[in-house]
């Protein structure tokens, strides 16, 4: 196999420690030439394995995407070099030669004859951005954590609050929680705190509130909810520095959250995820099942003697994912839209989970349209199906005969006279 590059490098990189191999082509243009250093992580480590590379010529690093270690090296290569990140899943060596020597020598192998394929690394204002979205997200798991301890602590003392409120940390939830802890015993002044449609549950609300609260249970709420409400400080500073990002990029980036907002499902901090994680370029992805692909919002291949095996989706990218399916189930409880109907449509044949893959596909594939052409999202009813199928039936059941193995031809009946 021809050498592509003349001089590059392969890193193996770790917490403490990176195992470089420069490799060049010899002089007389036969076997190429390794080189083996291994380097600390420190800043000056790293600046030491730059200017080592630079003086040897180097023009392309390959390295793979271990956790966060990747991000410091990244950082300070990307200047000087054609820096290439690569799953880790894609360049596994062979069995039983395992060493960090063994694994960059591969790495610059497969890099000097072309055989290795980038990870997409967003520019830094994005990566800023993911970090941010990121963190909210995590504030938001801790907040439904606490959430559960308090409904723990209300069941330990046997108040069933929960059963009767469906939002326990609502305005009345908090109100009932804040008496509680402040000493107040009467299920009936407990129940004052009701408002709006909880008002006509009074009754059942009271009998919910008869339990046996003591100074342990009224400890542990009061400190949950201190952390529930720094929680959701944070959460709102995070939110301010978020809107400031976007807006720091500009105003046509800006100008993309209210095009996403347009799709059944989306709001403003789905909207945002989504462009922290898969940015405003689009020129990234060539085609709309390239980005769904990447994102694992598609089936996988998986074929051997002809015989179809599982389809199961990919691992892409977990926030993605996680923020489609949320923008998916909002969408499937829209009423007459499009992404409603289509969850309906194939959860009868499919079960839920997989119609839920199926809109977040559809999602994801109306946010790259979105972004690539800076358009608003059209809707197109919950009957466009069916008007799509009535328009001309007979194609579809051609096509589905076609698929069957049945060559088709068919002749229009005449009238009856």
């Amino acid at each position: 196999m021809k050498a592509i590059l003349a001089c590059c490098s392969g890193l193996d990189v770790h917490r403490s420690t990176i195992a470089a191999n420069l490799r060049r082509e010899s002089s007389r243009g036969k076997k190429s030439i390794d080189e083996v250093r291994v380097f600390g992580t420190m800043t000056r480590d790293l600046l030491e394995l730059c200017d080592w590379l630079k003086k040897a010529g180097c023009t392309h690093i390959a390295m793979e995407s271990t956790g966060v270690f990747w991000k410091p090296v990244f950082n300070i290569l990307v200047s000087e070099f054609e820096v290439i990140l690569v799953n880790a899943r894609h360049i596994k060596t062979v069995p039983g030669r395992k060493t960090d020597v063994e694994d960059c020598r591969w790495i610059a192998q497969l890099l000097q004859y072309g055989l290795l394929r980038a990870s997409f690394i967003p520019p830094q204002p994005i990566r800023e951005l993911r970090d941010l979205t990121r963190q909210r997200r995590r504030l938001i798991q801790e907040k439904t954590s606490v959430v559960n301890r308090i409904h723990k602590v209300l069941q330990d003392a046997n108040i069933k609050l929960s059963s009767v409120l469906s939002d326990l940390m609502g305005k009345s939830g908090v109100d009932i929680l804040e008496n509680i802890v402040l000493g107040v015993t009467d299920p009936q002044s407990l129940a004052d705190c009701a408002k709006g449609r909880l008002k006509a549950k009074r009754e059942e609300l009271i009998l919910s509130l008869e339990g046996h609260v003591t100074d342990h249970h009224r400890f542990m709420l009061a400190q949950h909810l201190k952390q529930i409400r720094f929680i959701e400080q944070m959460d709102e500073i995070f939110s301010r520095q978020i809107e400031d990002k976007i807006k720091s990029q500009g105003e046509e980036f800006a100008a993309l959250i209210p095009l996403l907002t347009t799709v059944s499902g989306i709001d403003q901090r789905s909207g945002e995820e989504l462009l922290a994680e898969i940015g405003a370029n689009m020129n990234q992805f060539p085609t709309s099942a390239n980005l769904c692909s990447w994102a694992g919002m598609c089936p996988g291949n998986n074929e051997s003697a002809g015989k179809r095996k599982s389809g199961k989706t990919t691992n892409g990218s977990r926030w993605l994912r996680a923020t489609l399916g949320e923008i998916a189930w909002g969408a499937a409880r829209t009423k007459n839209t499009y992404l409603s109907m289509q969850f309906k449509r194939i959860a009868k044949r499919r079960g839920k989970k997989k119609a839920i893959v199926a809109v977040g596909h559809t999602v994801l594939t109306t946010v790259y349209y979105i972004i690539k052409n800076r358009v608003s999202y059209h809707e197109l009813g919950g009957d466009y199906y069916e008007k799509v199928l009535n328009r001309d039936p007979s194609k579809w059941y051609i096509k589905k005969l076609e698929k069957l193995g049945y060559k088709v031809a068919i002749e229009k009946k005449d009238n009856a006279a």
